[in-house]
């Protein structure tokens, strides 16, 4: 059983990639309070809308059931994992009263939240419109909130569950209605037992295509708030993946506030893997791109210099990292990351 497990951060220059709750005619981005201190935040949802859309467009996704009026509203992807990458990765439910159709799937994909690394102050951008407006005319006024940030949050991908699919269980939903299992099946789904519950489980080539697939979606990551006056480059600043046996994540700490500004810890990492070294089942990948953080991407080669050279830490841009990796998932080189499978 192995996780793909680490961290993303997302360099925010001037920008507004995820609003909140506007008021007073102000547009106000995502920030919490610790004591004094203020951290603007990209929320987990936010995200994960933007890797879902940046998907390849010929990639089918669930379509989106809506229902009822008002307060009673509800929204719901078709449910179908075995057939959608999306349904698959990023979960479900579908909640309909009565129907035995009622399915939920927990993420493959998690995601944590994308917070400030550092305390930040919000910008506030004053305009006013007055396009076509007579001379004595009062402009409309408009307000909004942006800021500069790097925001990281963890990640972790359950490879075993790429294209497995509970049918039984207790405590949750299943993923598969019977009818929906029954056409599984029919269209090539194996059954096996997984985790102690009955299962389908998609044929290796597709496990390996999907995962493949959201890797490289993650190298050309786009989406957020305001692209027209705030617009800003989505895709990774720094990318760190690591295979452990058994999904933990210890790599949370790996940036760091030093003296108010971003910093990669290499010591920590060092330790971390040190400490986890039975768990790593594969080299700890560091996806950076040139310029973030300054110089700093050069004295992590220095301090981790041992560690590259025994192959335990590779460091490249976030797209030669991601897509290399993408190409080995897909070429079957790591076939035993899947393996949690009784048949």
């Amino acid at each position: 059983m192995t996780h793909l497990a680490g961290k993303l951060a997302l360099d925010i220059q001037a920008g507004a990639p995820n609003n909140g709750r506007g008021q007073d005619n102000v547009g106000t981005v995502k920030k919490m309070h610790v004591g004094r201190d203020t951290y603007p935040y990209i929320a987990p949802q936010a995200v994960r809308r933007w890797w879902r859309d940046s998907l390849p467009a010929d990639e089918p996704v669930s379509p989106v059931i809506r229902e009822g009026k008002g307060k009673k509203q509800q929204a719901y992807t078709k449910g179908r994992p075995d057939q959608f990458l999306d349904d698959d990765l990023f979960g479900y439910m579908v909640a309909i009263s009565g129907s035995d159709s009622s399915c939920q799937r927990d993420t493959v994909l998690a995601t944590g939240t994308f917070v400030s690394v550092t305390p930040q102050r919000i910008a506030s951008d004053f305009g006013t419109m007055t396009r076509g407006f007579g001379a004595d005319d009062n402009p409309v006024i408009h307000e909004h909130e942006f800021y500069t940030a790097v925001c990281a949050g963890d990640i972790n991908l359950d490879l075993p569950r790429v294209g497995t699919f509970e049918t039984d269980g207790q405590g949750i939903r299943i993923a598969l209605p019977p009818q929906a299992a029954e056409e599984a099946v029919a269209a090539g789904a194996t059954e096996a037992t997984f985790r102690g519950v009955s299962a389908l489980v998609l044929d290796i080539a597709e496990r390996r295509r999907r995962v493949a697939l959201v890797l490289r979606t993650l190298a050309a990551l786009r989406g957020g708030a305001k692209p027209a006056a705030h617009y800003g480059d989505r895709t990774p600043a720094l990318i760190l993946l690591a295979p452990m046996k058994g999904g933990v994540n210890p790599f949370t700490r790996v940036l760091a506030n030093k003296d108010a500004k971003p910093a990669f810890a290499a010591d920590t990492l060092a330790e971390e893997i040190a400490a986890w070294h039975d768990e790593l089942d594969g080299p700890v990948r560091i996806g950076w791109a040139p310029g973030f953080l300054g110089d700093q991407r050069d004295r992590a080669r220095r301090d981790l210099a041992d560690l590259i050279t025994a192959g335990t830490v590779v460091i490249d841009h976030p797209r030669t990292i991601l897509n290399s990796l993408a190409q080995e998932i897909e070429n079957g080189t790591h076939d035993a990351w899947f393996e949690d499978v009784k048949a």
